[in-house]
């Protein structure tokens, strides 16, 4: 089973996000990750939810919030960021 997560690296605008942030593809977190995984599976033609991804940086925890527009049959996922909230390493702890 392809995952959402699996999904959104396949796509070459996230990895971007990314990599303009600085965070590696292993330091990336989707929060209920698994929910949305059987909200996936109930809906695998075009649907989207509300996420909120998680990546850290060598300076923190950077927490994007938006909607990922997904179509499984297609093998597609698109992330579109709404926001976000950067967390200093030094509030971490």
């Amino acid at each position: 089973m392809t995952s959402v997560k699996e999904l959104l690296m396949n796509g070459s605008s996230f990895l971007l996000l990314l990599k303009q942030y600085a965070i590696d593809i292993a330091d990336v977190r989707i929060k209920d990750e698994q929910v949305l995984n059987d909200q996936f599976l109930q809906h695998p033609e075009q649907h989207q939810e509300s996420v909120w991804i998680e990546g850290k940086t060598k300076d923190g925890v950077i927490s994007f919030f938006g909607t990922l527009h997904y179509n499984l049959l297609e093998k597609l996922a698109v992330f579109e960021m709404q926001g976000l909230e950067r967390t200093p390493t030094s509030e971490l702890n």
